[in-house]
């Protein structure tokens, strides 16, 4: 059994009249160190995405979703502008709404508006990053309960029941097509975590991405300013800063590359020569042009997607578009819900 850690603070919002609360929980599971090595001394290698989002990680990756490559975040924000009010007239007042993976919380914030929301538990695993930018939500929605999270949610989802209100319908919000980087059995499994935190007349709001021109996924993961790269090689310094390793990042590159069978975005770091690594007390070997997996991004049709979640327990009450059809924002109801 996984040990569970929890360290809460209260902060008052200040010029309003919100109060936030900030809680850390830490889950005494494989340490991240463990975690790396092991996945650095399998074939082909790998790296968990969720060691992208360090403080400096979360600050490239909001830099990412300002480029004009890269269209995820600005066309899911477009349907949210556009939609958010129709979407959550579907579900009433006083919901809560739980953001998970919400960074800087500007899609959370849209839901916000809407006037609907009494509750919201923003969770990230970078807890400081997310802290500073759920206090600004409090700030701006003085009448909301906001309790930010910091914790891997993935590994122990359902330690927030204690944090939810008992009245209020639920609303699992996953933006920014994070589900994607989830091999399409590991999504079904997440989506289910998701239907246990959830109760009856409950609801989730996720966003994903769809397949379109494989050139335009190209450019999207491969930024002419170079700060996906960056994004990407950050994986490397944060070791060094972190886990006392020694990798110099120079002879490392960023490769994004469209599967088109599989239906993915693969991003890896490519060995630029014959070297090895320490990493604490291992030593790591890169054969010259190996390249080590660090994120998939799965790209679905709307049924492709729908099949998933119907695997997951839940059922399709709308999805929303923009004019080009490059991105979904849907709506499901866990199975007992109802209109």
């Amino acid at each position: 059994m996984e040990a569970i850690q929890l360290q809460t603070t209260q902060w008052a919002g200040l010029h309003s009249r919100a109060n936030f609360t900030l809680t850390q929980i830490d889950v005494d599971s494989r340490s991240m160190e463990e975690d790396v090595i092991a996945g650095l001394k399998t074939i082909p290698k790998t790296i968990s995405p969720k060691y992208f989002y360090d403080e400096e990680g979360s600050r490239l990756f909001d830099q990412i979703c300002e480029l004009p490559e890269y269209y995820p975040t600005r066309t899911e924000t477009s349907i949210l502008e556009r939609h958010a009010h129709a979407i959550l007239d579907r579900l009433g007042r006083d919901l809560c709404v739980i953001e998970l993976g919400a960074g800087a919380c500007h899609k959370g914030r849209l839901l916000l508006e809407t006037g609907k929301v009494s509750s919201f538990i923003p969770v990230d695993i970078s807890t400081e990053y997310l802290r500073s930018q759920a206090l600004r939500v409090a700030r701006g929605f003085p009448d909301v309960s906001v309790h930010a999270v910091g914790m891997d949610f993935v590994v122990s989802l359902d330690s927030l029941e204690s944090f939810l209100p008992e009245v209020g319908r639920r609303v699992i919000f996953y933006a920014g097509s994070s589900i994607g980087n989830f091999d399409p059995p590991d999504a079904c499994r997440l989506l289910r975590q998701f239907h246990e935190l959830l109760r009856k007349d409950d609801a989730l709001l996720i966003g994903y991405d769809l397949k379109k021109d494989p050139n335009l996924l190209h450019q999207a993961y491969n930024d002419s300013e170079g700060v996906t790269a960056a994004f990407n090689l950050n994986l490397l310094a944060r070791f060094n800063r972190e886990l006392k390793a020694d990798f110099d990042v120079k002879a490392f590159r960023h490769v994004a590359r469209y599967d088109e069978a599989r239906g993915r975005v693969e991003m890896h770091l490519e060995s630029l020569s014959a070297q090895e690594v320490r990493i604490a007390n291992e030593r790591v070997r890169f054969d010259k042009f190996e390249r080590t997996h660090t994120e998939s991004s799965y790209k679905y049709s709307v049924d492709e997607f729908d099949g998933v979640a119907a695997g997951a327990g839940f059922d399709s009450v709308g999805v929303w578009t923009d004019p080009a059809a490059y991105f979904a924002v849907a709506l499901y109801a866990r199975r007992e819900f109802r209109q």
